[in-house]
């Protein structure tokens, strides 16, 4: 089943995790099991290959990247994987997780100009960055299994959040088990001018409208896209 991009509100935003400056696969949050990504978009995991492909069957107009070296390992952003999906895919804006949690940590990226930076909670010791660095940023909530992930204050107070605020359910990544749906209408009930992304379990194009009607501004997808289950009609 296909489906096109002007179909629904709900924008989707393809994904590209990254380690080992290769394109993995993500499974359910357990990173530790990440492997390189074998994929019918790509003849191989690098980055910009794999950007491509991902563009080719779903244009879109940004693509998410976490570099998961960066947040679960502390190493510094990868960005010669970065500039190669640039140089690639010169018209979409890159949002980027690379864990950052220091004020240092953004500037520097930002004077890189590769993208927007993503402040994941679960990188943050408390709200002051997110606040500090405000809409140049997007947020991620992150959560596991039922359970945020990070400062409380980030999870339950709106007013630390930028305009942009991603969904980050892990448990559900890769998982084709469908959208958090209740946990997103909770969070646009508290905040309606916030534009929401959801993150986990899209299983194909018969989500997107249930997301919309929850108040989605759009979704980050990556298995749907590789399994074919979602794509762009010609």
């Amino acid at each position: 089943m296909s489906g096109a991009p002007s179909a629904t509100r709900t924008e989707v935003v393809p994904v590209l995790d990254l380690r080992g400056g290769l394109v993995v696969r993500a499974r359910a949050g357990d990173r530790a099991r990440y492997a390189p990504i074998v994929t019918p978009l790509s003849g191989s995991p690098a980055p910009a290959d794999v950007a491509r492909g991902l563009l080719s069957a779903w244009p879109a107009r940004r693509l998410y990247v976490a570099d998961l070296d960066a947040i679960v390992d502390g190493a510094p952003p990868d960005l010669a994987a970065l500039r190669a999906i640039a140089a690639a895919c010169p018209w979409v804006e890159l949002w980027v997780d690379a864990g950052f949690a220091t004020a240092d940590d953004v500037e520097a990226f930002l004077a890189a100009d590769l993208g927007r930076p993503v402040l994941g909670s679960e990188s943050q010791a408390d709200a002051g960055l997110v606040r500090r660095v405000g809409a140049r940023a997007v947020l991620s909530l992150d959560s596991c299994d039922g359970t945020p992930i990070g400062p409380a204050e980030l999870h339950e107070d709106p007013s630390a959040w930028p305009p942009e605020v991603i969904v980050m359910t892990l448990s559900r990544v890769g998982s084709g088990a469908g959208p958090d749906l209740a946990g997103l209408t909770a969070l646009k009930a508290r905040a309606p001018q916030t534009a929401f992304y959801a993150a986990g379990g899209l299983r194909g194009p018969e989500d997107l409208p249930a997301l919309a009607a929850a108040g989605a501004a759009g979704v980050l997808v990556a298995s749907a896209i590789h399994d074919g289950r979602l794509r762009a009609r010609a």
